[in-house]
């Protein structure tokens, strides 16, 4: 679709300034009026409430339009709105009225009335996934069983099956709820046996497999078949539906993208290459099945494979960069263990080095990759600098008290914070149990327990419980002794309690 798109507007230029988009502007409407017309366009409605200058707004628009395009032929239709929050002649009303901070902002609106926030991807596909799993049944009935196995032939997700004898089947409605709550993420499918034609020797899916009426059964796409497990798993009901399609949706070897990087926990271990099972199927399944005779025995490790290209700045936390080779690179291995370490394998890709690597991080035998800058050569100044290879001294085993700013180069905030951070060094310089610390958390890695999401972050990190406090106090000099004053794990020299300077005694 886009391809024929990219064409029309290459050869007809001058048709494509006028061409009729397929996102409905709604910019000019008020408040009843927006109503009224996004109940008048379908049940299901996404409304993308933007600003022309936004540079993520910009980046959105070609993937929302052909959103919009793919979902207008859907069955049946999504529409895609958008309105400009910028527009006197009624999106700024409308935009405030809707509560938007931030651009873009989605929402999924159901019969005219906001229905809930979009939470998924920003891509054309993700979008297209994501609505079209938002309208209609949750799952998707058949009344034949050869049908239901054209389906399944010709899926390229995960299609969790279920094979019922009626709807007031017990399974059967535990079934249908786990379809609602989870169809933004899974395709659900069933059939009545009792009243559909054929029966369940009818779907190759279920070969290997003795499904009969009662029956839930995870199906795995043929892109995804190998020697090493099975491509349907039929649920055991020892626990819940959605456990089971969690447990078993990635299989061994997971299929790692930008949309369901969260599915997969740690201890992890990720191998970047080539990865498209669009474009390169036969050289993806080349290095996943390699993969796979190590991962048969490790089922107690998540595995994946993730594209390099698109994890580059993944990668680059580890030190690494997509190969120039593309297509021909073997796979470049990470790992992560239960603690959020991060490992790097060093010998070129094979089985037999990835079957060491893995074993060797199951037996803490790694040495964990920190990026980290060089330990400063001189670091006697009253704020101390930590870096990635000597933040455990300076702050996880210290013995002090420690407030630790997180900061970035670039940070505004962090430059307006500086000459002060430094003031408070300097008072605290002669104290025996506190250390003022600082690093820069874009060239070093955040250790845990601290989280970092915006900057400048500042902790503070007690010598006796060794439970990191986020410091939300004011930014200025006596704002900060006050503070430490008062939470100090002993008494300061300096400062009595209420932050009050001690007189020196002669």
């Amino acid at each position: 679709m886009r391809s024929s798109l990219v064409a029309s507007l290459f050869f007809l230029p001058l048709l494509a300034v006028g061409r009729c988009s397929d996102v409905i502007e709604l910019s000019h409407q008020d408040s009843a009026g927006f109503k009224r017309e996004v109940a008048s366009l379908k049940k299901t409605v996404l409304v993308e409430f933007f600003a022309p200058w936004c540079g993520h707004c910009k980046r959105l628009a070609p993937e929302y339009e052909s959103a919009a395009t793919i979902l207008k032929k859907h069955d049946p239709p999504v529409p895609l709105v958008k309105v400009d929050c910028t527009s006197d002649a009624g999106g700024k009303d409308l935009c405030n009225e809707h509560g938007v901070s931030g651009y873009p902002t989605l929402k999924i609106f159901k019969d005219g009335e906001f229905h809930q926030e979009y939470n998924g991807p920003r891509d054309s596909q993700g979008i297209v996934k994501y609505m079209a799993n938002q309208v209609g049944d949750p799952s998707k009935l058949f009344v034949a069983f050869a049908a239901l196995n054209d389906y399944l032939s010709k899926a390229n997700d995960v299609v969790v099956v279920g094979v019922f004898d009626s709807e007031s089947d017990d399974l059967a409605k535990k079934f249908l709820k786990t379809a609602d709550r989870m169809r933004e993420s899974v395709l659900f499918a069933h059939i009545f046996a009792s009243t559909s034609t054929g029966d369940a020797n009818d779907v190759a899916a279920f070969k290997d497999l003795s499904v009969s009426a009662p029956a839930v059964v995870l199906v795995r796409p043929s892109i995804l078949k190998n020697k090493f497990e099975p491509s349907s798993v039929l649920y055991d009901t020892s626990k819940s539906i959605e456990d089971f399609i969690n447990e078993n949706y990635h299989g061994l070897v997971g299929h790692r993208t930008q949309n369901n990087m969260q599915d997969f926990r740690t201890p992890y271990v990720v191998s970047y290459y080539d990865v498209d099972y669009v474009k390169n199927p036969k050289g993806t399944n080349y290095w996943r099945n390699r993969i796979l005779k190590v991962a048969k025995d490790h089922t107690d490790i998540t595995f994946a494979v993730s594209n390099s290209q698109l994890f580059a700045g993944e990668l680059e936390e580890y030190g690494l960069e997509p190969a120039k080779e593309g297509r021909d690179a073997p796979p470049m291995v990470v790992a992560r263990d239960a603690k959020g370490r991060k490992y790097v394998m060093t010998e070129k890709f094979s089985v037999d080095a990835l079957a060491q690597f893995v074993k060797d991080l199951t037996d803490e035998k790694l040495t964990p990759y920190i990026k980290s800058e060089e330990i400063p050569a001189d670091n006697s100044g009253p704020v101390k600098v930590a870096v990635g290879k000597n933040f455990d001294e300076l702050v996880t085993n210290s013995q002090k008290d420690v407030l630790i700013e997180f900061y970035a180069p670039w940070c505004g905030h962090c430059k307006k914070l500086a000459p002060v951070y430094e003031e408070v060094g300097e008072e605290f310089k002669n104290e025996p149990n506190v250390e003022i610390v600082k690093m820069d958390a874009t060239a070093n890695d955040v250790s845990p327990p601290f989280v970092v999401h915006g900057f400048p972050t500042i902790y503070w990190y007690p010598s006796d419980t060794k439970e990191p406090k986020k410091y939300e106090g004011g930014r200025e000099k006596q704002d900060f002794i006050n503070f430490i004053a008062k939470h100090a794990t002993k008494e300061l020299k300096g400062f009595s309690r209420d932050g009050k300077k001690r007189k020196e005694e002669l």
